[in-house]
Formats: C-alpha cells, sequence, structure tokens
C-alpha cells in the first residue's frame, strides 16, 4: 500500500497548482491527477450534482489503488469533502481559502477574497470565515469567467487581462493588503494580479499548506513510500490534454492522457 500512488481530482487544470507544491515537497510519491475538464467549472453547479461527480472521481481514483485522495478543488472541498469521508475509507485531504493567514496578518483589516461563487456560498467557506476573520473586513469577489479561459488555454490572453481588471475593481479602492486565492485555478493568473493590484497588495493562496498536510496524513496513516527513487505521475483529462500537457511540463517522470469518463 506504502508504494500506491497518491490521487488528485479537480474540476479542470486549476489543481495542478496545488499538485506541483506535493511533488515538490514528496518527489518520492506516485501520484495520479485527474482534471474533470468536461464539468468544469464546479463553481456554479448546485451541491448535489458537485457530489456525484466527486463521487465520480474517488471512484476512478479508488479504481487505480490510490492510498490517499488530496482534492485541490476549493468547491469539491466545501460541498462534497464530509460526504466523500463518510462514505470511503481513504483519507481525504481538502482545500480552503487562506482566510487565516490573511486575517491574521493584514495591517489594513481589509481582506479580498477571489473565489467562485460554489465556495463562497458554502458552509464550509462561512464558518472558516466566522472563526478566523470576524475582526476584519472582507471583500468577496466571485471570479466568473476565469477558469473557463483558463481550461482553454487562454491564460495570458487579452481577454483573461481584460476580465480581470474588471473583476478586480472592488479590490482597488476598498485599501486590502491580502488578497487570498479561493480556487486551485487562481494561481496560474498570479502574475496578471500582481500587475494590476496595488504594489503592497499580497496574495496567498493554500497550495503549500496542501503539500504539508499531505505529508502529515501519510505519516499519520504510515503511509509514506519507502522508496527513494523518483515518483511517476500519471495525469489525466477527459476533455482534451493540450492545456494540461502544458500546466505540468516542467515536472519529469509523468505521463499526460486523455481519460473517456
Amino acid at each position: 500500500m506504502n508504494e500506491n500512488p497518491i490521487g488528485f481530482f479537480d474540476s479542470g487544470v486549476g489543481g495542478t497548482s496545488v499538485w506541483k507544491e506535493v511533488v515538490q515537497l514528496l518527489p518520492h510519491e506516485h501520484t495520479i491527477y485527474l482534471a474533470d475538464s468536461k464539468h468544469a467549472p464546479y463553481g456554479r453547479k448546485p451541491k448535489e450534482e458537485i457530489i456525484q461527480l466527486c463521487v465520480k472521481n474517488t471512484e476512478f481514483l479508488l479504481e487505480r489503488g490510490c492510498k490517499l485522495i488530496a482534492i485541490p478543488c476549493n468547491t469539491a472541498t466545501t460541498n462534497a469533502i464530509a460526504y466523500l469521508r463518510s462514505h470511503y475509507d481513504v483519507p481525504f485531504i481538502g482545500i480552503e481559502p487562506a482566510i487565516k493567514p490573511a486575517a491574521l496578518q493584514s495591517d489594513s483589516k481589509k481582506i479580498g477574497i477571489l473565489a467562485t461563487q460554489g465556495t463562497l456560498s458554502s458552509e464550509l467557506f462561512n464558518q472558516t470565515q466566522q472563526e478566523f476573520a470576524r475582526d476584519v473586513e472582507s471583500i468577496e469577489v466571485v471570479g466568473t469567467g476565469i477558469v473557463e479561459l483558463i481550461e482553454s488555454g487562454q491564460r495570458n490572453s487579452p481577454e483573461m487581462v481584460e476580465l480581470l481588471q474588471s473583476i478586480c475593481q472592488p479590490f482597488m479602492t476598498s485599501g486590502i493588503d491580502f488578497l487570498v486565492l479561493g480556487c486551485s485555478h487562481y494561481p496560474y493568473i498570479k502574475e496578471h494580479l500582481q500587475v494590476i493590484l496595488p504594489e503592497n497588495v499580497r496574495i496567498i493562496d493554500s497550495g503549500a499548506a496542501v503539500a504539508r498536510q499531505t505529508l502529515s496524513i501519510l505519516k499519520q496513516h504510515q503511509l509514506l513510500n519507502p522508496n527513494q527513487q523518483p515518483g511517476s505521475h500519471q495525469l489525466y483529462s477527459n476533455l482534451q490534454i493540450q492545456v494540461l500537457e502544458e500546466l505540468t511540463s516542467t515536472v519529469q517522470h509523468r505521463e499526460v492522457a486523455l481519460a473517456d469518463f
């Protein structure tokens, strides 16, 4: 079991931003990544449909022997992880917007949160905000259209820049000093955001925290791979593989394939 892969699934290619953090921290672990691009984005879907998609993704990974499943998708985590944990024995690791570190470090006591509608309206998000962001003002903006452009290979397009300039307007005048990226796709547009936003705004995401949690859970369940050879990585998309190939091209020992599901 220890030499079995770590599984990942996301509503598309965005979760590879988190997957890369895990691969960097755990270079000897094998991984399988599933991009459910056919159904991206999850952010505007009802909770029941999100759970059904997550069940399908989970079973795809379990059929391939995954010893642990990470969900680098905020919408999937906030809407479905409780259901998955209650129905499957494998450990699950979710992702939440990095509200806590932003709230604790903010000098202006104003933080921005860029996320999908599905994340911002979820019960888990509201609980996290109530617990860690009571003393700060949070400006929440739905990133409508960002995921679709990234999925279609247009993350550096003029259309993306124009969209982000419009979306970021509430952040420009509110005095925030932190912007929390609440979707795993959004680290791929971080450079554009840094150009658009005031220089003092720090942009943070949850990728490194998920990697550390993955290491912790593997240790806790005694599931670390004892083999010291470099891990191998299988990445699947159920729509098209070009964007997935591009975003993961810097990682060695990987294979990218189309999945029929």
